[in-house]
């Protein structure tokens, strides 16, 4: 069974309703994005971060997978499916999608500001003096700017030994991430999905869908499970 790797952006999950802050100028809900996602915003005022990501996982709850996130699902019928994600909602989860590599975080976990391995599963809001099983006070389990991506090591692995690298909805402007695509194999094939299809040079292979992610991951979608009959 072929291996396919999946890694997906704020593109996917536009389409059911989770705001982004690509088109917006780099502001989130009216928010320069270095207030409320970098180390330097959380200690100049831990209120409005925890009330910005409180509002996050609030609008989460009121929306649902879109096409895009089924589509995939569709194809672990044939081929063996990783989702890498930029994203930190739960949409992929909800969708069906059994094997996801969180990127950046997620937005229905928590850890200790002492602890880092002390995380826990949070569905309501998080206050100040919310604290870990250590006493410390508990933050949004969120990579932000400036932070290590402790989980890009595993998602290399599954790329340098995947037969199909797909992304999905995202502009590859943001690092690490943006680079995944730098260590697929050249001769492995490369298929990129997005509303405008993101500048990248030197990559071989690449088949490339100017378009929203439900009807491109349509199309690759059937496409793929034809070619696994």
């Amino acid at each position: 069974m072929k291996k396919i790797v999946v890694l997906t952006g704020a593109g996917i999950s536009e389409e059911s309703g989770i705001k982004t802050f690509r088109d917006a100028g780099g502001l989130w809900e009216g928010h320069d994005i270095m207030e409320v996602a970098s180390p330097q915003g959380w200690h100049k005022n831990k209120e409005l971060v925890l009330e910005f990501y409180n509002l996050r996982r609030k609008q989460l709850r009121e929306v649902e997978p879109n096409d895009a996130h089924k589509l995939l699902v569709n194809l672990e019928a044939k081929y063996e499916v990783v989702i890498v994600t930029q994203n930190v909602d739960d949409l992929h989860e909800r969708a069906g999608s059994k094997n996801i590599i969180h990127l950046h975080g997620e937005l229905l976990k928590v850890r200790s500001t002492l602890d880092e391995s002390l995380v826990y599963d949070w569905k309501e809001d998080i206050k100040l003096g919310d604290k870990c099983g250590k006493g410390s006070q508990l933050r949004p389990h969120i990579v932000w700017f400036g932070e290590d991506v402790p989980m890009m090591s595993v998602a290399l692995k599954e790329v340098v030994n995947a037969e199909i690298i797909m992304v999905v909805g995202t502009s590859l402007q943001v690092y690490p991430a943006a680079g995944i695509l730098t260590y697929a194999p050249a001769e492995k094939r490369k298929i990129i999905i997005d509303r405008k299809i993101p500048e990248v040079s030197g990559i071989q292979k690449m088949e490339t869908y100017e378009m929203k992610a439900s009807e491109g991951v349509r199309q690759v979608v059937e496409k793929l499970l034809k070619e696994a009959e």
